[in-house]
C-alpha cells in the first residue's frame, strides 16, 4: 500500500490517494482545499514538547478525533519504555501518527537521541482512515519542530527497531 496525496498546481485542491499494489486499485478522494483537514488539539502539541524537551515520554500515540476534527493523544510511553512496548501499543488495523524518541550510542561512544516521527496505516485498516490520515499528515507534521526522520509504514517490518538504528545511524 502506498498513501499520499496529491496537490494541482493551478489551485490549492488536495487529493489524497491510497494505490493497492496488490490489487491493483487506485483510491482517489478530493479534499477541497489544503488548508482544510484536521486541527492540532494543544494538548498533542504539548506533550510533543514535553517529549522533546524534558525527556518525559519515550513516544507519543496521537489518533485523529473526527467528532472534534483534531489530532489528539492517545497514548504515550514512560522513559523506562521500550520499542517493544511502542510497537505493542499501536492497534494492528487502525491508522495512528506516533513521536518515538530513540536513543543510541555511535561508533565514538557518544550518547545521541533522535526523534522519529512515524504514520502507521496498516493494509487492513479502513480505506476512509488511510485516506483521513493521508491527507492530514502534512499540517500535523509541521507542528511537530524538531523530527529528525519520518517513517511510513504499513505493517510492523516496516518500522521495527533495526530500520530505525539503521536510520538514525
Amino acid at each position: 500500500m502506498i498513501n499520499g496525496y496529491l496537490r494541482k498546481e493551478d489551485d490549492a485542491s488536495l487529493y489524497g490517494f491510497v494505490f493497492d499494489a496488490k490489487a491493483k486499485h487506485l483510491f482517489l478522494v478530493f479534499q477541497g482545499n489544503a488548508s482544510s483537514g484536521m486541527g492540532v488539539a494543544e494538548h498533542s502539541k504539548s506533550t510533543y514538547l514535553e517529549l522533546q524537551r524534558k525527556k518525559v515520554f519515550r513516544y507519543v500515540i496521537f489518533k485523529i478525533d473526527e467528532k472534534k476534527k483534531e489530532v489528539i493523544v492517545e497514548k504515550t510511553g514512560g522513559p523506562t519504555e521500550s520499542y517493544d512496548d511502542f510497537a505493542a501499543s499501536l492497534p494492528e488495523s487502525d491508522c495512528r501518527y506516533a513521536v518515538y524518541d530513540f536513543d543510541f550510542v555511535t561508533s565514538e561512544n557518544c550518547q545521541k537521541s533522535k526523534i522519529f516521527f512515524i504514520a502507521w496505516s496498516p493494509s487492513v485498516s479502513r480505506i476512509r482512515s488511510k485516506m483521513l490520515y493521508a491527507t492530514s499528515k502534512d499540517r500535523f507534521r509541521r507542528e511537530l519542530e524538531g523530527i529528525h526522520y519520518e517513517i511510513q509504514a504499513t505493517d510492523p517490518t516496516e518500522m521495527d527497531l533495526e530500520v530505525i538504528r539503521e536510520r538514525a545511524h
